[in-house]
């Protein structure tokens, strides 16, 4: 009887050595293999469906909460309340999809993962609290409707952002979409909902505004104004390039005209206010040259990954690739003739390339947040600030866990150059190609851009960047609009289209106009 006692006890002793085995197996050494495993779901309806705090604009709208689910298995569901107008920004949280946007960027501080949220006191080991934080934007709800409502049902973005802080106060595209159809329970109506999404050819899950190039178009010649003025040996008023309706690129290469023909010239002022195609080609690439023109579009942000806090941000880019270096520019000039005082500026096999970057075609592409950065930096003498979405994160008592520091990105250009280009944006504003986007008491700066896309019947994309303020004072906005595919290519249609548009959102900034 005891031998069998003691190995009846023995077998329950073993079984319990096996038990207690593989109960550490699953909960300790295969944990992730089974929380991984795409047949548990759980973790995912446990992320999806728990608390998260809300995301709000800078003037207290709520873009994005949580809803309590009265049934099943999940305890929370995420509601847009403002539909498209912040999906491009505020993203969305699905259950199928999973998270984009702000909604993944600022995941852990929303659902109140993060240590600093769960513990700010030792008193927050022995009480149950409200962990979630508040994300607020630096959007404001005013200016952003002002925007969608400017642009209407044309294809195309705004962006506006302050040059003093790189806050980004309009960030919309249209078409947009609805998030709150990505974020149901109904996980088959989710999935259609996606799918149409994806298959639209007007991609209207895609943020243009920050992650899709365009040609700039004569935009960029701000920013070979900029290299002009830093390192050409150029000023507004010297030198006077002669009236000319193309210019002949060297060493060879088809010509570069001016748009409709038109014949222009002059110093860099009146070349800036016509937006005369001929100097700044010739600027490009007899004045300044490739490593001049390089250097200052990387200054600008050029060929660098975008530094916004939002994810999959698109680098603009600009080319670097101009062949073999042939003679300097004086090699050129016909014997006898006056020397030029960029004479020495290096002529390469590709240089034509060169004259048509410096007027913003050939490969340089660009989003409209680093066209509105462009317009920025000029306006905060020189400097570029980080662009950003989020001003700050607050706890559910109003608390601040975190706020975001206006810091510095790059210095663009030289504070001299930045005060010459304000002059002449001003002047492009008063009596140039951009005087739709002129507002009554205000200082106003912009630059018009027509890019063409080769199509036929031709089109173009429209665009105007700018910047405003109080007469007197530092500006507060800088803005770049594109309107995409506009019928026809003349120099004026960023002037007569996208201005109209960005003159409304300078009105809403400062609550002037309707």
């Amino acid at each position: 009887m005891n031998a069998r006692i003691r190995n009846l006890g023995l077998a329950f002793i073993v079984m319990y050595a096996v038990l207690f085995a593989q109960l550490n197996r699953v909960q300790f050494v295969q944990a992730d293999e089974y929380t991984e495993h795409e047949g548990n779901i759980r973790p995912q309806l446990r992320a999806f469906g728990q608390e998260r705090g809300d995301i709000v604009t800078a003037d207290g709208v709520v873009a994005a909460l949580s809803l309590p689910v009265e049934a099943g298995e999940i305890d929370f569901r995420r509601e847009y309340p403002t539909d498209e107008l912040y999906a491009h920004v505020v993203g969305f949280q699905s259950l199928n999809q999973g998270a984009f946007g702000l909604e993944r960027q600022y995941n852990e501080e929303l659902a109140g993962d993060r240590l600093d949220q769960k513990f700010e006191s030792l008193s927050d080991l022995f009480r149950d609290r409200d962990t979630t934080g508040t994300v607020v934007m630096t959007l404001r709800d005013d200016i952003q409707r002002a925007a969608a409502e400017a642009l209407g049902e044309r294809k195309g973005s705004v962006v506006a952002v302050d040059p003093a802080t790189g806050e980004i106060l309009a960030l919309w595209t249209y078409p947009s979409f609805d998030p709150n159809l990505l974020s149901g329970l109904d996980g088959a109506a989710v999935n259609a909902a996606y799918t149409s999404l994806l298959n639209d050819p007007d991609d209207p899950l895609l943020a243009k505004s920050f992650r899709e190039l365009f040609f700039p178009g004569s935009t960029f010649k701000l920013v070979t104004a900029a290299a002009a003025l830093d390192l050409g040996g150029i000023t507004l008023t010297d030198p006077v390039w002669p009236d000319t309706d193309r210019y002949e690129p060297l060493p060879s290469g088809l010509p570069i005209r001016n748009f409709g023909g038109s014949t222009c010239g002059g110093d860099l002022l009146l070349a800036l206010q016509r937006s005369c195609n001929a100097t700044f080609g010739e600027i490009g690439a007899e004045w300044l040259g490739p490593d001049a023109m390089i250097r200052t579009a990387e200054k600008f942000g050029f060929n660098a990954d975008p530094v916004i806090d939002l994810p999959d941000a698109a680098r603009s880019r600009f080319p670097t690739d101009y062949g073999a270096f042939i003679a300097p520019l004086d090699a050129y000039q016909p014997e006898g003739s006056e020397e030029l005082r960029n004479g020495e500026t290096p002529i390469h096999e590709n240089s034509a390339i060169l004259a048509q970057a410096a007027i913003g075609q050939n490969d340089v592409k660009a989003t409209p947040l680093q066209m509105a950065m462009v317009a920025a930096a000029i306006a905060n003498d020189g400097l570029m600030m980080t662009p950003h979405v989020v001003s700050e994160v607050r706890s559910a008592d109003g608390g601040i866990y975190s706020t975001v520091e206006p810091t510095s990105w790059r210095p663009a250009l030289s504070p001299f150059a930045a005060d010459r280009l304000q002059a002449a944006m001003i002047n492009v504003a008063e009596i140039g190609t951009a005087t739709r986007m002129q507002v009554d008491g205000l200082t106003v700066g912009g630059k018009t851009g027509t890019a063409q896309l080769g199509t036929t019947p031709a089109s173009s994309h429209a665009w105007v960047v700018g910047f405003a303020g109080l007469p007197g004072q530092e500006a507060e906005i800088a803005v770049a609009v594109i309107v995409e595919a506009q019928p026809g290519a003349s120099e004026q249609t960023g002037g007569s289209v996208a201005a109209p548009i960005a003159k409304a959102v300078i009105e809403a900034a400062f609550g002037l106009g309707g």
